[in-house]
């Protein structure tokens, strides 16, 4: 067996599946910011009946705020408090595990009384504080590597978890900063980050942005993602994140890095293969 490829932990989502090891990538996956509540709920029926189609393991992602929004006059979303209610409202109804991003140490403990997962934004990745105020929730915590950081800068990260006794982590690969208004990203990296001991994230969405390069807003191209994404699968990863949205171009939020919600099953069918290669390979 090659050990290189394979994370030392699984994480076990809420008792409902785990992400780590061989088994098929589990997928994250939702709008970029919460519009409203029939958006939501339609997006989340609409990813469930897919994943259930190909038998994959989903995690619905969408936030009640961006709070690091290019423009200060950009929609940032409907907030917490309602933010919260409406992914209630998708658990409840379509009994998912849920996902979503926290900006302040004070947000973390209020919104893991819904979410399973609490992500840390790239942004942020290294603020000592939230990475604390998350884990202490006792709730998985997805980090977000920084735009500015080589994936071995990593390891400083990691470590202010397991100094605190805590492995419930899931790293995240997003895409590094190049030049202006440009991202790149560096597959070696995700298995120099894998070597970490933690199941690693490919969040496919982010990684074609192009941050700023609509002057007020951030541009980037969505027509990139299926390639970065099966490219991802090739070298190996454990979860793959990707913003979905019923009709991107009027999203509130990375319009032009956002899946059209009618793409994805053809797209996932895709990956399915290349995962199923890959975790083959690994097993040898």
């Amino acid at each position: 067996m090659n050990s290189y490829f394979l994370p030392a932990k699984s994480i076990n989502v809420s008792d409902r599946f785990s992400i780590g090891g061989q088994q098929r990538f589990a997928l994250i996956a939702g709008p970029c910011v919460i519009e409203s509540e029939a958006m939501i709920l339609h997006t989340a029926e609409s990813l469930k009946r897919i994943c259930e189609k190909l038998n994959i393991d989903l995690i619905f992602k969408s936030s009640y705020d961006k709070a690091n929004r290019t423009s200060g006059q950009s929609r940032r979303g409907i907030g917490m408090r309602k933010g919260l209610e409406v992914l209630h409202k998708v658990k409840e109804l379509f009994d998912l595990p849920l996902l979503t991003d926290v900006h302040e140490t004070w947000q973390c403990n209020e919104v893991a009384q819904v979410v399973d997962i609490l992500q840390i934004p790239a942004f942020l990745c290294r603020q000592t504080d939230l990475l604390l105020a998350a884990a202490a929730t006792g709730k998985i915590v997805n980090v977000k590597k920084g735009q500015f950081l080589a994936p071995w800068d990593m390891r400083q990260v990691v470590e202010k978890f397991e100094l605190n006794g805590y492995s419930q982590l899931l790293l995240c690969e997003r895409g590094t900063t190049f030049g202006y208004n440009n991202l790149v990203v560096d597959f070696t990296g995700l298995q120099q980050m894998r070597m970490f001991g933690y199941p690693v994230v490919f969040d496919a969405t982010h990684s074609v942005q192009q941050p700023g390069g609509n002057g007020s807003s951030t541009g980037g191209n969505r027509a990139m993602i299926p390639y970065l994404l099966n490219a991802a699968l090739a070298v190996g990863v454990d979860a793959v994140f990707a913003e979905v949205h019923p009709n991107p171009d009027e999203a509130w939020s990375d319009a032009p890095n956002q899946l059209r919600l009618d793409t994805l099953e053809s797209i996932l069918m895709h990956a399915i293969r290349i995962d199923a290669i890959t975790k083959e390979r690994f097993k040898q």
